[in-house]
């Protein structure tokens, strides 16, 4: 783990829960793609608001990352790279675009917690991301939906 602050966060989680000492180092990871929405994601989560997050299928396959997968730890940061928690997931589910309902922006945490609030956000956010890689969203896409449990926090 390069992140110093990350792998100390991550050392003193182990030291306070030696049954996942046998586990890999996590990834290190920060929500969104912007400072303000970065640390405002990850107070919600240290507040345990914010307890899932949305992916586009097709930019994790564009990015060539892996799925997350049920189990998996992340040291979130914030927009600078401080490390402020350890959450596990704790469930993913593929779900289209058009099928996101209000039980999944509530879960998620952001702004009001409605499901027009988490459309437009999630929208914008999908439509800068596949920019980069020359497409765009669409209603039928697939939403990679994550939950997580904040285990261990600063």
């Amino acid at each position: 783990m390069e992140n110093a602050s990350a792998r100390n966060l991550w050392g003193d989680f182990l030291d306070a829960h030696l049954e996942f000492a046998s586990e890999d180092a996590p990834k290190v990871i920060h929500f969104c793609d912007n400072e303000k929405d970065a640390d405002t994601c990850v107070d919600l989560v240290c507040k345990e608001i914010k307890r899932a997050t949305s992916h586009s299928l097709k930019g994790i396959q564009l990015r060539n990352e892996k799925l997350p997968k049920i189990g998996d730890f992340y040291v979130v940061t914030d927009w600078n790279g401080n490390a402020k928690c350890i959450i596990r997931t704790t469930s993913v589910k593929l779900v289209p675009y058009f099928a996101i309902r209000e039980e999944h922006a509530r879960l998620e945490g952001e702004g009001d917690k409605s499901l027009s609030h988490w459309k437009k956000i999630h929208w914008d956010h999908y439509t800068r991301e596949l920019a980069k890689f020359g497409t765009q969203p669409t209603e039928s896409m697939i939403v990679v939906f994550e939950t997580f449990e904040m285990l261990y926090k600063k």
